[in-house]
């Protein structure tokens, strides 16, 4: 597929949902409504469903997670329509991507470390009083220092070895898109509604790609999404100012628009955002525990929606 190529239509006579865990550790019951809710939309819709595994950090990510995941998903009732899709197969749809942005010029090699990046923000605010700007995930922004190196020092710095990721030249890729939005019949955190303004500059110059690696979760999702023709993305809330990052990227990319809806989190008794790291909420050691498809549908709050 000759990706950005021009624009693609989405074809929503059919709609397209999926699922994308990454297999780094055990599916909880956060995983468990989004799959069950993405799984019966896609039904109900006479549309497809589809598994993807978002295993591009070969170092975390396993075979045993991911079957892992597989039988779970099957002790829920879902089921999907093609061959699963692992993301560590496809790097060179990443590539291609990446070297598509690199020829318009949109993205530049980043040598700050994230520590190097907090300590910028430390003393920036020591120094001027000021906070320092944060993205949504409360990380501190990426102050585009490296954006300015003349392309011959570039160039010795990535042959000697040095350490880099390929950053989004954000200004330049803004500068070629007209205003951004998506459809969002989910919710947002203040529950957004309707046709949502996208936002990239609230993220800065994020990263897409690594030396080692050769794309992003922001790269890969948007590409996959594109590949696959999925038409309708539906996740959790925490990924809702996200979606600003991947309409920039489909845009210049020429990718079509899905539609979104970002769904409620499950959180734990202490008022976090489940992680895999929390055992007792996974779907493994609730089966081990005796509970069945329907203790955990209740459990999770879809009782008579299942």
């Amino acid at each position: 597929m000759d990706i950005g190529a021009g624009a693609w239509e989405v074809d929503h006579s059919t709609p397209v949902f999926r699922f994308a865990p990454s297999p780094n550790g055990e599916l909880h019951i956060g995983h468990a409504y989004s799959a069950l809710i993405n799984h019966r939309m896609a039904r109900e819709n006479n549309g497809r469903f589809l598994l993807r595994l978002e295993d591009i950090d070969t170092a975390r990510c396993t075979a045993a997670f991911e079957e892992q995941i597989v039988e779970d998903l099957h002790f829920l009732g879902v089921d999907w329509d093609e061959t699963r899709r692992r993301q560590s197969d496809h790097f060179a749809d990443y590539a291609a991507a990446l070297e598509t942005l690199h020829d318009a010029a949109l993205v530049y090699p980043g040598f700050m470390t994230r520590g190097e990046i907090r300590r910028f923000a430390e003393r920036y605010e020591e120094d001027d009083g000021r906070t320092w700007p944060r993205d949504p995930d409360g990380a501190p922004l990426y102050p585009g220092l490296d954006r300015s190196i003349p392309e011959s020092e570039r160039q010795r710095r990535m042959a000697e070895g040095e350490k880099y990721v390929w950053r989004l030249d954000l200004t330049a890729a803004m500068a070629l898109t007209p205003a951004l939005d998506w459809q969002e019949w989910g919710g947002g955190p203040n529950g957004e509604t309707g046709l949502i303004p996208a936002d990239p500059k609230v993220w800065g110059d994020v990263v897409l790609a690594r030396k080692d690696i050769p794309t992003s979760y922001h790269l890969s999702v948007t590409v996959d999404d594109a590949l696959q023709g999925v038409t309708d993305v539906v996740r959790g809330r925490d990924l809702f100012h996200s979606t600003s990052v991947h309409r920039l990227l489909q845009t210049v990319l020429g990718f079509p628009a899905p539609r979104y809806h970002h769904h409620d989190l499950i959180f734990g008794e202490d008022g976090r955002k489940l992680s895999k790291s929390a055992g007792d909420t996974s779907i493994r050691s609730l089966r081990a525990a005796g509970c069945t498809r329907n203790d955990i549908v209740r459990m999770i709050g879809l009782e008579g929606a299942f």
